[in-house]
């Protein structure tokens, strides 16, 4: 993090200042103070971007609420059928001798019903619930292996337009440089003036790279702050981290493995396959008679009191579930050649991202090995040798643009290694490759 510090060496104890002066100056100095605070830049590891995304994001934070909505079933999927209260009353008599007693013949009866399942249809309910929770939460753990991966290059992005820009700006600074001994050559009159101005004109591609590289960088932010759901300003957010490449990598059967055991759209396949085998059980289940106990009590005028007892049975001759059944049967079949073909797409995943990156690597290695050494020394000789004569101003230029290309290059095969190891990160599954 860096802040502005203020420095005021005024003399507030003066006696010759009013009170009213002096608290203004203290009111002015604390605001600058605040102003310098509020406004300092700060700068974020990835660690800390990708904590701050987590909390932040309100896709993700969506999804947590929808895995507390999959436990909320839970608990609905294993609750009791209700009992059933009954209060009857008959035989009223308001047309017989007495019309003054049209209530002496009626008889009460209150029953209390109970549906009692069978064959474990609540156990195998919240089991089911239980398992669709874990499909949440794996289908959680994916949507935020997907949008990390998404921070992840917008992070790289910043990262990558922040050396862009440190390059332009020690470009400019070296030609600077070298437009300030050329004036000292013209002085002296080593040199022809149109050459001199040709010089100078060629000092506009070095100030429209700075340019362009400030709105890259500025743009990045503005796409890593967006997915953050930051309104930070943009002048006071940075990003720090290494923006270099590894030489090696792991073997690709190894990365193979990881995914297997790591990705969690895999897991989620594989945990529908558990989870239609308990439905097709609770299909079958639920093709099961469930019935239905009573007891009843009541009084019959003019004084006999009763208890009853009574059982209902469901007689499941047409509708035994058959539908049900046999959808949750071939649910079984689709489920596992869904996993079937999510594991092939691991597989497909972890190639192509380790074949981007062996690519990648392969370039980086030549350009760290032989160009970028010999691109500075091409320029460095052309430069003194122009400066002694020895080189025409169009040898000097070409040098210094093919200097600039070869190290815009490798910093944008740098860019490009990190998001392969980003793809190969989300391919596994976790950040094999830091």
């Amino acid at each position: 993090m860096r802040s502005a510090r203020v420095h005021c060496n005024l003399d507030l104890k003066s006696e010759h200042l009013p009170v009213v002066i002096r608290r203004l100056f203290l009111g002015l100095l604390a605001a600058v103070c605040l102003h310098s605070n509020l406004f300092a830049q700060q700068s974020y590891t990835w660690q800390q971007i990708k904590d701050k995304f987590q909390s932040m994001n309100p896709t993700l934070r969506a999804g947590a609420i929808g895995i507390d909505e999959s436990r909320a079933q839970e608990v609905s999927a294993y609750l009791r059928p209700n009992p059933d209260f009954s209060i009857s009353a008959d035989q009223f008599e308001p047309f017989n001798t007495n019309p003054y007693r049209p209530f002496a013949g009626v008889l009460n009866s209150n029953a209390i019903t109970y549906l009692h399942e069978r064959q474990h249809k609540r156990e195998l309910r919240r089991e089911s619930a239980e398992k669709a929770t874990g499909i949440a939460r794996s289908q959680q753990a994916d949507l935020t292996r997907v949008l990390l991966f998404d921070l992840r290059s917008a992070f790289v992005q910043t990262l990558q337009a922040k050396a862009v820009r440190a390059l332009a700006h020690e470009n400019l600074a070296q030609y600077d440089r070298v437009l300030a001994v050329n004036r000292d050559r013209l002085k002296a009159g080593d040199i022809a003036q149109v050459d001199m101005d040709r010089l100078q004109v060629a000092r506009v591609q070095f100030e429209s790279d700075l340019q362009t590289a400030e709105v890259n960088l500025r743009t990045a932010k503005i796409q890593l702050l967006t997915l953050l759901n930051d309104r930070t300003p943009v002048g006071t957010f940075d990003v720090t981290g290494e923006f270099d490449f590894k030489e090696q990598i792991l073997p690709l059967e190894e990365y193979r493995r990881m995914a297997l055991a790591t990705r969690p759209d895999l897991r989620a396949a594989m945990q529908a396959v558990d989870k239609a085998q308990t439905d097709h059980r609770l299909a079958i289940a639920n093709g099961s008679a469930d019935p239905i106990f009573g007891v009843d009590y009541g009084r019959n005028p003019p004084l006999i009191n009763y208890v009853g007892v009574s059982v209902t049975i469901p007689l499941r001759i047409f509708d035994r579930n058959q539908g049900e059944k046999a959808r949750t049967e071939l649910d079984i079949t689709r489920s596992d050649q869904l996993r079937a073909a999510s594991e092939a797409q691991v597989f497909g995943d972890v190639d192509s991202a380790y074949a981007t990156i062996n690519s990648t690597l392969a370039l980086l290695r030549s350009y760290k090995a032989t160009y970028l050494e010999t691109a500075t020394k091409v320029r460095d000789t052309i430069n003194y040798s122009f400066q002694h004569g020895a080189a025409s101003l169009l040898d000097f230029l070409q040098a210094q643009q093919d200097y600039r290309a070869i190290q815009v290059t490798y910093l944008n095969l740098v860019g490009a290694y990190l998001t392969a190891a980003g793809q190969l990160n989300l391919a596994v599954g976790r950040e094999a490759i830091q």
